[in-house]
């Protein structure tokens, strides 16, 4: 029988055609993207989005940046794909260029495909240095949802799946110094931490705390992860949040925007945690892949030459300074990695700036919105977030949210 025009139709809709396919875990939103340049996405539709949100914190240059463009269209044409089986310059270069940037003393790299992957071996290398079986880490935290980086997430055991965890796990309140000096001892492997957490609606742990963290693992020989996954590269106008804080982690994972939106990850680690591991203690077929390794050097460059850091830094400062406005009672986080506190649920605020074609994020805490820009973001588009915020209807519910 032939199709009908309306089963063409449907056939025509990715979402009807995801829908019938794959598994249904993902909640999407209602525009199908047909390209992008800069900090716009171009509908299917006609619609012109300006993005705010950034794939959850990837695009870190925006979309069609033509140096990583170049940079991934030359190597995909020189050498696709080869394993780590072969020394390649181009996966030298992706590292020297990473340990450049990064932390004092984080001076090894180990390339792999996703921020979870990136904390899995993060945890696995601080057990199996310290020979210890339990690791902290900070409430409202989300690492990943592979088996050790989901046991040290926040609330994973709504959906763990596992019928156990690696290692033993407690956490440990944010922002409490005297708790973390009193549970961080001997038996630690391990704590770690998001500078700023992300999920929980870009809350950024502050100086007192982060520094406690560092003076008590050192104390008792426990290992410091920071997880960057969200907060690196740039997005916080470091080129990773610690920075900031003048905290030296022993590891450090990064992810998202490391590649400008080709999946990658890596582990960053110090010569003495490196020591301690020779061939086949870790592994990753793809991981430091040649298009990823182009990818992450030619993203480094970027940020680099095109003074990106300071950008993030003004644009945080004018979000802070113009956005405070319509539904929104205050600002935290850090740069680009922002959450908008709201008077009302965030998904509400969301909604009605995608009907201003705005694109935003929600974040686990209800009233917080994210912001998740890249980092070429510009003063105009910060005017026409301010304006679509001055312009959505006042609150009809008057509970203090």
């Amino acid at each position: 029988m032939m199709a009908t025009i309306a089963d063409q139709a449907l056939s025509s809709d990715p979402r009807i055609r995801e829908a019938a396919v794959t598994i249904p875990v993902y909640g999407q939103l209602p525009f199908v993207p047909e390209r992008a340049s800069g900090c716009d996405i171009f509908t299917r539709d006609g619609r012109r989005i300006l993005d705010l949100y950034g794939g959850h914190a990837v695009a870190a240059l925006g979309y069609g940046h033509p140096r990583l463009v170049k940079a991934i269209t030359e190597q995909s044409e020189k050498l696709l794909f080869q394993s780590n089986a072969v020394a390649l310059d181009i996966r030298a270069e992706a590292a020297e260029k990473l340990v450049e940037v990064a932390p004092q003393g984080l001076d090894r790299v180990f390339f792999v495909n996703s921020g979870a992957e990136a904390n899995e071996n993060a945890l696995r290398m601080a057990c199996s240095t310290t020979g210890r079986k339990k690791v902290l880490a900070i409430s409202g935290g989300f690492h990943g949802r592979t088996a050790a980086a989901a046991a040290v997430t926040w609330n994973s055991d709504r959906w763990y799946g596992f019928p156990s965890k690696p290692f033993d796990v407690a956490f440990i309140p944010r922002d409490d110094v005297a708790a973390a000096t009193a549970m961080i001892g001997s038996d630690i492997a391990a704590v770690i931490f998001e500078p700023v957490q992300g999920v929980a609606g870009a809350y950024a742990l502050s100086t007192e705390f982060l520094s406690a963290l560092r003076a008590e693992t050192t104390k008792h020989g426990a290992l410091l992860i920071a997880d960057e996954v969200q907060s690196g590269m740039g997005r916080c106008g470091h080129f990773f949040a610690v920075q900031a804080h003048g905290i030296e982690p022993d590891i450090l994972t990064s992810a998202k925007a490391l590649g400008g939106g080709i999946p990658c990850g890596a582990v960053l680690c110090s010569d003495a945690i490196a020591a301690k591991f020779g061939p086949g203690d870790l592994g990753s077929t793809f991981g430091g892949g040649p298009i990823a390794a182009a990818a992450i050097a030619a993203t480094i460059d970027a940020i680099r030459d095109e003074d990106l850091l300071a950008n993030v830094r003004r644009s945080e400062i004018a979000i802070r300074e113009r956005c405070v406005v319509g539904p929104v009672k205050r600002i935290q986080g850090m740069g680009l990695l922002l959450g908008l506190v709201c008077d009302r649920p965030a998904i509400e605020v969301r909604d009605a700036l995608l009907e201003h074609d705005i694109l935003t994020g929600t974040s686990s805490d209800p009233n917080v919105l994210r912001i998740l820009a890249p980092l070429v973001l510009e003063s105009r588009h910060i005017d026409q977030l301010a304006l679509a915020l001055r312009n959505i209807s006042p609150a009809t519910d008057q509970r203090n949210y």
